[in-house]
C-alpha cells in the first residue's frame, strides 16, 4: 500500500476561458522563482505541438486515407481513418501527454494527446476545429504520493469554409472515452491557447510524478505565461514549490489559485496542511472546516476507510467501503482492484475475478491494464486448479 498523502494533488487538463487582463502577467511573474531551478534539459516549447511529421503527411496522402474521406465525408472520414482498428489502431493511455507527432508515432495517447493529433490532421485538411471542455464530474486517480484530478476535453470537426452559429449543430464531435448520458450538451468552448496551456500543465504534472521538479516548474511556468488565470497551473506550481522545499512560495501560489476558484477542493486540501506547517494553525483549521462543510465525503474517502479496515484484517468492512467508492466512481481501476482483493480474501473467487476484469477494462494506463490482465490470468489459473481438485 502506497503512502496516503492527500496534501499533494495536481489538476490535469483544467482550463477556464477568461478575457485578457494587462495586470495578470505581472501578478503571475511575482509568483515565479526561476533562480531556484536548474534550466530545463530540453527547451520548453509548444511551437511544434500541432506539427505533422513526414510519416503523418505520408499517411494523409495514402490511398486508404483518401478513400475514407471520399466515402464518408471530411469529418467522419478523418475519424474513421484515424481510429478504425484496421488503420492506425490507436490505444488510450493516460500516462503521457504527447505532441501530435509523438502521439502518432506511439499509436497511443490520453484524451488531450488524441485531441491534439486529430486537430493537427483536421487543420491540414482545411477543416474547422472547435475545442470543448466537457462539464462532467472530475476523475481522481493517484500515482504514489500524488493525486491527479482530471477534467475532460474533446473536439468537434466540420468541413472548411465560413460557418455561422446555425452550422455548429452539424459539427461532428469526436470523443475518446465513455461519457455519462447528455454530457455532450454540457460543454464550454476553448480557444487554442487554452489547449496549449492544458498541454503544458499536463507535462508539468507528468514531470512532477517522476520527481523531476525543475522540469515540472518550467512547464507550469509556461502554462501560466500562456494563461495567467489558469487555476490548475497555479495549483501545479504550488505543488512544485512545496515538494522542492519552498513552502512560502507554495502558499502564495495556492492562495492565488484559491482566489480564482474559491471552492476548489483540490486547492483547499493542499493549502490547509501547508498553512499549519507555515505556522498558521487557526487559518488551517478554518479551511479544513470549510472543506468538511462543502465536501463531507470527498473522493477516496470510503477507499481510505476500506484500506484501514483491510489492513486491520476486517475484510468484510473493507469490501463494503470499497464497494461504496466503486458505486460513485465506477471508472476508477484502483477501486475495482481492491474490491476484488477484498472479495478474494473472503473466498468469493467469482466476484474477485469480475472486479479484476473491471479494473483491467477501466484503467486509462496501458501498463496497468497489462498488470491487471496478468493478475487476472493468475487468478483464473488458481480457480481452474481448485475446480480440478
Amino acid at each position: 500500500m502506497r503512502t496516503w498523502i492527500l496534501s499533494l494533488l495536481v489538476l490535469l487538463a483544467g482550463c477556464a476561458h477568461v478575457g485578457p487582463d494587462p495586470g495578470a502577467t505581472s501578478r503571475v511573474a511575482a509568483l515565479l522563482n526561476d533562480a531556484a531551478f536548474a534550466p530545463p534539459a530540453t527547451p520548453i516549447s509548444t511551437d511544434k505541438l500541432f506539427a505533422l511529421s513526414p510519416e503523418m503527411r505520408s499517411h494523409l496522402d495514402s490511398p486508404s486515407f483518401r478513400t475514407f474521406l471520399r466515402e464518408h465525408g471530411q469529418a467522419s472520414g478523418l475519424v474513421r481513418a484515424l481510429y478504425d482498428r484496421r488503420e492506425l489502431a490507436l490505444d488510450y493511455d493516460a500516462a503521457y501527454t504527447g505532441t501530435a507527432a509523438e502521439t502518432y508515432a506511439a499509436r497511443k495517447g490520453n484524451c488531450l494527446s488524441l485531441v491534439i493529433m486529430t486537430a493537427a490532421f483536421a487543420r491540414e485538411l482545411g477543416m474547422n476545429v472547435r475545442y470543448q471542455d466537457v462539464q462532467v464530474e472530475d476523475t481522481w486517480t493517484r500515482d504514489r504520493a500524488l493525486y491527479f484530478v482530471s477534467k475532460h476535453v474533446n473536439l468537434s470537426l466540420a468541413p472548411g469554409g465560413p460557418r455561422g452559429p446555425e452550422d455548429m449543430a452539424e459539427m461532428l464531435t469526436v470523443d475518446f472515452v465513455r461519457l455519462p448520458p447528455n454530457a455532450s450538451t454540457r460543454v464550454r468552448v476553448l480557444d487554442e491557447t487554452g489547449i496549449v496551456a492544458r498541454y503544458m500543465n499536463n507535462r508539468a504534472a507528468e514531470e512532477l510524478a517522476q520527481g523531476r521538479h525543475a522540469e515540472a516548474y518550467w512547464w507550469a511556468r509556461g502554462a501560466l505565461l500562456k494563461k495567467p488565470y489558469f487555476g490548475a497551473a497555479l495549483n501545479t506550481l504550488a505543488v512544485v514549490y512545496q515538494r522542492s522545499g519552498q513552502p512560502l512560495l507554495a502558499e502564495q501560489a495556492y492562495r492565488a489559485a484559491l482566489e480564482h476558484e474559491p471552492d476548489s477542493l483540490v486547492v483547499m486540501q493542499n493549502l490547509a496542511p501547508l498553512l499549519a506547517a507555515n505556522g498558521k494553525p487557526e487559518e488551517a483549521q478554518a479551511l479544513l472546516q470549510r472543506v468538511a462543510r462543502l465536501y463531507p465525503a470527498p473522493p477516496y474517502h470510503y477507499f481510505k476507510q476500506g484500506m484501514e479496515a483491510y489492513q486491520a484484517g476486517n475484510f468484510a468492512l473493507a469490501r463494503t467501503q470499497f464497494a461504496r467508492e466503486v458505486a460513485r466512481a465506477p471508472y476508477n481501476d484502483e477501486f475495482h482492484f481492491w474490491l476484488g482483493v477484498a472479495n478474494l480474501q473472503l473466498g468469493d473467487m467469482k466476484t474477485a475475478q469480475k472486479q479484476l476484469a473491471l479494473a483491467r477494462d477501466t484503467s486509462v494506463r496501458l501498463d496497468m491494464r497489462e498488470r491487471y490482465a496478468a493478475k487476472l490470468a493468475h487468478l483464473r489459473g488458481v480457480a481452474a486448479e481448485t475446480r480440478a481438485y
